[in-house]
């Protein structure tokens, strides 16, 4: 018999890659999204039954479930109604809590590497959060529930880091920095990133976060990072990204529009308790992720 597995958010970005995976390898799979921040042609491919729901009210699924794959949420940490992202994240994962409880099912949710603010690199899981937005702080709430509930039923929290890959172009602003810096160079135009670009991001793609939230499954309930444990800085990706293109464009820099007490400097992640507990490393390189992603977009 099929498993079945629920993933909410299952339009967008992450949770459109993990419903098709999950498909391919046999699942019988239901993706739950309210399109809010979807991009419905992400599905195409998909099978399995679409409803369309926001998970932060209250719904009666007509069967229960083996897994939940909870990636919906408000995920941009610059989006203008705080109010709004942090009851909409929080009552999502509560409803998703209740009903993995009713189904008696594993819960794997999508956490964040934005708790951990400008703390010491490489971070780890146990370190003191630095919470610098709204989206941090719903997370953070989500982790502590978890941590609360672990002797009861298998819950399983992943921090992601910057995530990058196919399905994401929806996004716009919070896209990765990958996608935006392959839309300006593919035109002939300059690389723009921040003054002087040595800021550091550990960027991991999307079919590692896939592999991770399979590796879920079978894991000990707990938070863990979902990184390379490998920094890069914005120039080193200018670099990069001009090898797999086969350009010589310099960067333009700029300054900064943030406010650089709500920006992370550095996100370099430490994976080593997600390799103990989970038995998961990054398979992929950044170079060659690259390679595979622009040949996708090459495609679109």
């Amino acid at each position: 018999m099929a498993i079945k597995s629920l993933v909410t958010g299952g339009a967008g970005f992450i949770g459109s890659n993990l419903a098709l995976t999950l498909e391919k390898l046999g699942h019988e799979v239901v993706v739950v999204d309210n399109f809010q921040f979807a991009d419905r042609t992400n599905l195409k491919e998909f099978k399995g039954e679409v409803i369309s729901l926001d998970v932060s009210t209250s719904y009666s699924f007509s069967s229960s479930f083996d897994i939940i794959f909870h990636q919906a949420a408000i995920t941009d940490p610059r989006y203008p109604n705080d109010e709004e992202t942090f009851n909409k994240n929080i009552e999502g994962f509560k409803q998703m809590v209740s009903l993995a409880d009713r189904s008696k099912a594993k819960l794997v949710y999508a956490s964040t590497a934005g708790l951990y603010g400008n703390g010491p690199v490489p971070m780890k899981e146990e370190q003191e959060k630095q919470i610098l937005t709204t989206y941090g702080r719903s997370k953070l709430e989500m982790d502590e529930m978890a941590f609360s509930l672990f002797s009861k039923r298998h819950i399983v929290g992943l921090r992601y880091f910057n995530v990058f890959g196919p399905g994401e172009a929806h996004k716009g602003r919070p896209a990765s920095m990958i996608y935006h810096l392959y839309q300006q160079m593919k035109s002939g135009k300059r690389p723009r990133i921040f003054n002087w670009g040595e800021q550091i991001r550990d960027f991991i793609y999307v079919k590692d976060i896939v592999t991770a939230n399979l590796k879920a499954v079978d894991a000990p309930s707990g938070v863990y990072n979902v990184a390379t444990g490998v920094g890069t800085s914005f120039n080193r990706l200018v670099k990069t990204l001009n090898e797999v293109m086969n350009t010589k464009l310099d960067p333009e820099y700029f300054e900064m529009p943030y406010d650089v007490k709500t920006y992370q400097a550095n996100t370099q992640g430490d994976p080593t308790l997600a390799e103990q507990k989970m038995g998961f490393k990054s398979e992929w390189k950044l170079k060659e992720a690259i390679q595979d992603y622009l040949e996708w977009l090459y495609k679109k």
